[in-house]
């Protein structure tokens, strides 16, 4: 017996239905991902359409643990709470079951047998991937690449391993795994949290069916063990994230242990007591599907009633040793790594935190000017203290938009990302001139020096217009709303005049000796320095224009400019 000629062929055929799985997931991802956005925005509290919603998106990405891993991602993002995601949980051990039936196809189906429909899948997606320049067809191509891959690597598992079922040794080890449950479901657990997949290890189980090797009994408990082991990539996602997050993990955990339990203790009373002869009998691949999607849905519809006893076991289980987290803190929860798998998703959440980013700019812009007029101390502290947090923030800000840009994502969001590059940089660069002010304030403050009233004037009303300016931006990039961005560009337009005007009658104070010469510098600046702000602020509002509209900066600008010109 050639152990090795066998060894070889098993795993090259695992790694080609594996991958199979991968490249299928990834086309209907593609194919299916502005539509997997729009389904989880209309998510409500209703655990019934989550249940739904976690079939669909599972039976999409072909994985219930990646699903798993972006719900627990989406919670730690906060874009969900525990009692959404457990719906969603429930769901997803459902729609893993599709790929067993992708499997078992092979022999419901007799057109579709490894050996006539991989090869023309194969071909056929291959030739629309590389003649095709439409990216819906290259994703379609890819769907039926990853369709006939699959075939061809159940085809060489079930092949490489049919030698194996004329050696009594090989089909006793089954039968152990039959007559003794624990052992039984501890390695389809142990398997399963390996190769991280309960789809491909009921594909493994499946192939192995098909050489005639596999009993009821042992099928069965190694079915119940790969729905404990998927929870292994979960649990390990969950390390290091926040409480609710780690709670998604741990119902995830709960339900399927729970569910795998009972039912294997059902199954052990069945074939003790009921009927010993079936649990000995060999069963088929279609047979194994079966079994998989009878136990997921009857897992679901028990545990279904007790969904909020498995979410207050979960808030217990995570309620130790919660740490208060500061804006830094919340955004690195917030930019959530898992989250990439829905780009879509990742640019909302990328937004939200842009715009608090915006919001402390504008609290530091706030605080900067008062200091200029009242040289407070405390403020200028708490402006530098922030000011340390903005930098940190679009550091973190820029790098994990940088992991989106390398995700799989669309022109348009392509687009989306570049402009957001630069709303990240001109709200830093709001930061940066805020401390310049608090800097000219404790300038003035150690050459005593003061600002005449009329320069303390000035310098609220213009303040008042910056002020203005940046909220009208940061508003307009909360509420997606051009209005809000045209009455940003009003203001910078006032803000540019007033610049100029207070400029001439500066320098025209200081011909006649009203002003001090030094303190004219530093005031000079302050000028300077806010109306920078404004056209950082312009920056901001200019782009949710050109993200409304698709349209660049330069054709908003000459738009502007024309309507400037005609008025």
């Amino acid at each position: 017996m050639n152990y090795v000629g066998i060894a070889t062929a098993f795993a090259g055929g695992l790694g080609l239905f594996i991958y199979g799985m991968h490249v299928m997931a990834l086309g209907l991802q593609k194919a299916a991902g502005a539509k997997m956005k729009k389904i989880l925005e209309i998510l409500t509290k209703n655990k019934l359409l989550g249940v739904i919603l976690g079939a669909a998106v599972t039976a999409i990405i072909q994985s219930s643990s990646a699903t798993t891993v972006m719900v627990v991602g989406f919670v730690n993002a906060g874009l969900m709470n525990l009692s959404q995601v457990v719906g969603i949980i429930m769901g997803a051990n459902i729609g893993t079951t599709v790929t067993g039936w992708l499997v078992s196809s092979i022999s419901w189906a007799g057109f579709l047998k490894p050996t006539t429909i991989a090869p023309i899948a194969v071909a056929f997606g291959a030739a629309l991937v590389l003649l095709t320049k439409k990216n819906s067809l290259k994703q379609i191509g890819e769907i039926i690449v990853g369709f006939g891959l699959l075939f061809i690597g159940i085809e060489m598992m079930s092949e490489g391993v049919e030698p194996l079922s004329t050696i009594p040794a090989f089909e006793n080890m089954f039968r152990s795994f039959g007559r003794n449950p624990i052992l039984g479901v501890l390695v389809g657990a142990f398997v399963t949290a390996i190769i991280q997949s309960s789809s491909a290890s009921v594909g493994i189980l499946q192939s192995l069916s098909l050489s005639g090797i596999v009993s009821w009994n042992s099928a069965i408990y190694i079915i119940m063990g790969q729905n404990i082991g998927t929870c292994a990539t979960a649990m390990l996602s969950s390390i290091g994230a926040s409480k609710n997050a780690r709670g998604a993990a741990y119902i995830h955990l709960l339900f399927n242990v729970l569910g795998s339990v009972f039912f294997s203790i059902l199954a052990a009373l069945f074939f003790t007591f009921i009927n010993p002869e079936l649990g000995y009998e060999k069963i088929s691949i279609v047979e194994i599907s079966a079994i998989h999607t009878a136990f997921n849905i009857a897992n679901t519809a028990i545990m279904y009633p007790f969904s909020d006893i498995l979410v207050k076991i979960a808030q217990r289980l995570t309620s130790r040793g919660e740490k208060s987290v500061d804006d830094n803190d919340m955004m690195q929860i917030g930019l959530d790594d898992r989250i990439l798998e829905t780009p879509g998703i990742a640019i909302q959440n990328c937004v939200k935190q842009i715009i608090h980013l915006g919001y402390m700019a504008l609290e530091n812009l706030k605080l900067s000017i008062e200091c200029l007029l009242e040289n407070d101390e405390e403020k200028a502290e708490t402006v530098m203290a922030r000011e340390k947090r903005i930098d940190t923030m679009q550091q973190v800000l820029t790098q994990y938009m940088i992991k989106i840009c390398n995700a799989d994502i669309s022109e348009k969001q392509n687009k989306t990302i570049t402009s957001l590059f630069h709303t990240v940089n001109d709200l830093e660069r709001i930061g940066d001139h805020c401390e310049n002010l608090v800097e000219l304030s404790g300038f003035m403050e150690d050459e005593q020096l003061n600002f005449s009233n009329t320069a303390q004037k000035e310098i609220t009303e213009m303040g008042s217009f910056t002020v203005d300016c940046v909220l009208n931006a940061v508003k307009a990039l909360e509420e997606s709303d051009k209005n809000y961005a045209f009455d940003a560009i009003k203001d910078e337009a006032v803000v540019d005049d007033m610049e100029k005007e207070l400029r001439s009658l500066h320098i025209k104070r200081l011909q006649k000796n009203e002003c001090d010469a030094t303190a004219s510098v530093v005031f000079l600046d302050v000028l300077t320095n806010l109306e920078r702000v404004s056209d950082h602020a312009l920056n901001v509002a200019q782009g949710v224009i050109s993200r409304i509209e698709n349209k660049t900066i330069a054709q908003i600008k000459d738009e502007f400019s024309s309507k400037a010109l005609n008025s």
